[in-house]
């Protein structure tokens, strides 16, 4: 919620209920995403599905955002930049679909989880938001829940683990890359090349890596894969537009039910005591850093 000296503009509960369940709506669709993309990692190469995420994407997204709806779309005031967040998410979708082959999809998305955390460490040096102390304190506790997900000296779980915590590294400086550019282009142009980029970078590997030919059914889920990726990123923009950031993004952690749901329905899969133990930690540290942003921001709005 915005806080300012003058009377703050609330939005209307119901605009605000839409926000959420828009957002409901959005982690879930990145669920069936990830659940779509394990399913075909079972067959097919992960770096077709990943092709498959950005060249079906483009094509679902260009009907709304191209050139003649939207003039100047490709006009960027930080084209380089541009291109590295773009390259930065293709690099954390490959190595989020290369762990999907051995994790469970509650594995994965519980060490997720730690990327606020990230940011928040993050934004010091390449924003100069530096964290205070009780933000550090929560920060590491957070990843401890990440140690306690993963258990890197038991062996209990997959060396694929570590692909995630790259795909997660790699996503906090997405994030930071991508609050840099929202200074200089609009949104509507970072879609743009988010898509394109990707097709660009994915294409040309694409021979080398097709050796099934798939299916009908892998043909439906690989575009399937390109329309929950839109359709999650377009319900997110819709919520935010409907509800401030701080009233969204608890509802974020709904995805880890989604994830649940799906790997227990799709493919059998139970998250064990530890699974779960890491993920409440690192929930719970997420949701004490939302908390604790809310309130330094009150305090400053304070005359």
């Amino acid at each position: 919620m915005r806080e300012s000296g003058t009377p703050r503009q609330r939005l209307p509960e119901g605009s605000r209920l839409s926000g959420i369940l828009l957002m409901c709506g959005g982690v879930a669709c990145f669920a069936l995403c990830d659940a779509s993309a394990k399913w075909l990692n079972a067959t097919l190469d992960p770096m077709m599905t990943a092709w498959a995420r950005y060249a079906f994407n483009v094509a679902i997204v260009s009907i709304f955002l191209n050139p003649i709806t939207v003039p100047g779309l490709a006009r960027s005031n930080r084209l380089g930049l541009q291109i590295l967040r773009s390259a930065i998410l293709v690099g954390c979708t490959v190595l989020n679909f290369l762990a999907l082959q051995h994790l469970q999809l509650t594995q994965s998305m519980a060490i997720q989880f730690a990327m606020p955390l990230l940011v928040a460490l993050l934004a010091g040096p390449f924003l100069g938001e530096w964290a205070g102390p009780r933000r550090m304190a929560a920060i590491g506790i957070g990843f401890l829940g990440v140690l306690v997900v993963t258990r890197p000296l038991s062996g209990a779980l997959h060396p694929a683990a570590f692909l995630t915590v790259g795909s997660t590294i790699l996503y906090a400086f997405y994030a930071i890359v991508t609050r840099t550019l929202a200074a200089h282009d609009r949104t509507a142009t970072t879609v743009f090349y988010s898509g394109l980029v990707g097709v660009v970078i994915m294409t040309p590997v694409l021979p080398f890596v097709w050796s099934n030919p798939p299916g009908p059914l892998h043909w439906g889920l690989m575009v399937g894969v390109g329309i929950f990726a839109a359709a999650g990123h377009g319900l997110l923009v819709m919520a935010h537009a409907r509800a401030p950031a701080p009233v969204l993004s608890p509802f974020i952690y709904t995805q880890l039910l989604w994830m649940a749901l799906l790997g227990y329905v799709v493919f059998g899969d139970v998250p064990d005591g530890w699974t779960l133990l890491g993920a409440a930690i690192v929930i719970g540290s997420g949701l004490y850093l939302l908390w604790w942003e809310r309130r330094s921001r009150r305090v400053a709005a304070r005359p």
